[in-house]
């Protein structure tokens, strides 16, 4: 699936992954290939997204997902460092 995460200022991330794991405002979920469709709040958190080349952790201040058609579109509010 196709895999964007953008805050206000810049394009975070963008690529293909085969599973994202979201901190959700109601608690952790996961999206994998295929997933219904879906528009969720999220919390401030890590999402964890694998990918073929491994594992990568972005730590986002909130935002909303929304899940259609093997793409995902991640608007956080801010990326923060590591």
């Amino acid at each position: 699936m196709q895999l964007d995460i953008i805050t206000p200022d810049r394009k975070v991330f963008s690529g293909e992954a085969s599973s994202v794991t979201f901190p959700g405002s109601e608690g952790q979920f996961q999206v994998l290939n295929d997933h219904a469709p879906l528009v969720s709040t999220l919390a401030r958190g890590p999402v964890t997204i694998a990918t073929s080349g491994g594992v990568k952790t972005f730590t986002v201040d909130g935002g909303v997902v929304e899940v259609l058609r093997n793409r995902v579109l991640v608007l956080a509010e801010a990326v923060l460092a590591a």
